[in-house]
């Protein structure tokens, strides 16, 4: 059967093909094995909150499975809104809300709306793979560029400009970082966003990790940006990661009024809604009880962090840039590879670097990570993945057993 050239276009997802290794590994490994640490998926361990699971059994109990429309709940809109209002004070219309399946729904639904075939978008590397494959299946071209430690591994606005070029449609940024948990400073992205503006293009703007943000000095929404420039952006945001809700699969878009009605076609055409039930289940996600769950939940992400990173720095897995949010360590596996005699570089980037590494722990430690070579082309035989989205006893084991092999 012949496949569509997009369909070949798409390439794998490392990570889960990693996660398949490992579980087969954990498998093999049997009952009296070691247990196998998981440090290679980025999906909280909390579930969502006991109010949530109560409105989800309610909403079925009575009947409230319906279609909703295209954009959401009207209730949930409202909710979202009074969230930006009281956790980063900005006015967001209800309007300019809508709900969808999945933070990957949103991402779809904005390029599609967006994206021409052929125009350019520029995103930093490393990044989230998906995003780019979201480009791709709207026949556009993600673009990579180089953003090292120097830059926080993130765009900057002399970085967009120099790679700016009549092709070029937008940038689509993160903040926080799928995988480095890094943030843009809130000068470069409002440099960004005014640079983009000035050429017609688009900022679109990943904050699925938002709700996680660790320090005062980022966590800020790209929709406050000054001048009308947060008027303009593109905010992606999903239930999945602050909010516990990773299998529930819902999440929104804030977009430019002009933008809500097209992206509400595009919308009843290819989901209809996104899942009512989560919809109803979500209204509870805003409740001043789930609110101060989440709240403690984020101070644990915090603390998990502060133990982790300085243990990885003492033992040689350096983090070129603390994390400010998300729950991820950007690790430079360069040590630790020549202490293993891995080389860094081969023709087959299965045999060396941080993919040979990941494999390697997983044998030696039982500990799952996740290599570069998913989130860009920029060196990612030299960084590793972690996620910090696991127990303190866990994180703790796990560094017990890389100290023993070190």
């Amino acid at each position: 059967m012949r496949l569509a050239q997009r369909a070949r276009r798409v390439q794998p997802f490392y990570v889960m093909e990693l996660a398949k290794t490992a579980a087969r590994m954990a498998a093999a490994q049997g009952p009296a094995g070691r247990p196998m640490i998981y440090l290679n998926i980025g999906e909280p361990d909390f579930t969502a909150p006991p109010r949530v699971q109560v409105a989800a059994e309610q909403a079925i109990r009575d009947g409230r499975s319906q279609y909703t429309q295209a954009t959401g709940l009207p209730a949930l809109r409202e909710a979202i809104s009074g969230w930006y209002a009281r956790r980063f004070g900005l006015s967001i219309d209800p309007g300019r809300i809508v709900v969808t399946a999945g933070a990957s729904a949103a991402l779809q639904l904005a390029c599609l709306a967006l994206v021409e075939a052929g125009d350019e978008v520029l995103m930093p590397d490393p990044s989230y793979p998906c995003n780019r494959q979201f480009v791709q299946a709207a026949e556009g071209k993600a673009v990579l560029i180089p953003s090292g430690p120097e830059d926080r591994f993130q765009l900057s606005a002399d970085h967009v400009e120099q790679a700016w070029g009549p092709a070029t449609r937008g940038v689509l940024l993160a903040s926080p970082s799928n995988p480095t948990g890094t943030s843009i400073a809130r000068h470069e992205l409002e440099r960004i966003a005014r640079f983009v503006r000035e050429r017609g293009g688009v900022t679109l703007v990943d904050e699925i990790y938002l709700g996680l943000s660790h320090e005062d000095a980022f966590g800020h929404s790209a929709l406050g940006l000054p001048d009308g420039l947060g008027d303009e952006v593109i905010s992606v945001n999903s239930f999945s990661k602050y909010f516990n809700m990773t299998g529930w699969r819902l999440g929104w878009l804030v977009l430019p009024p002009a933008l809500v009605p097209a992206v509400e076609r595009l919308a009843q055409n290819l989901f209809i809604c996104a899942s009512t039930i989560a919809q109803h289940a979500a209204l509870a996600c805003f409740h001043p009880e789930s609110l101060a769950l989440y709240e403690a939940r984020r101070a644990e992400f915090k603390a998990r962090r502060d133990w982790f990173i300085p243990a990885l720095d003492r033992l040689g897995l350096d983090v070129p840039v603390r994390p400010d949010g998300a729950f991820y360590a950007w690790v430079d596996v360069r040590r630790w590879c020549e202490r293993w005699n891995i080389p860094l570089r081969t023709d087959n980037p299965e045999a060396g670097g941080s993919w040979a590494l990941a494999l390697a722990l997983m044998e030696r430690c039982q500990i799952a990570t996740t290599p570069g070579r998913d989130f860009g082309e920029a060196e990612p035989w030299r960084y590793l993945r972690l996620s910090t989205a696991n127990s303190m006893a866990q994180l703790q084991e796990a560094m017990a057993r890389l100290e023993a092999a070190s």
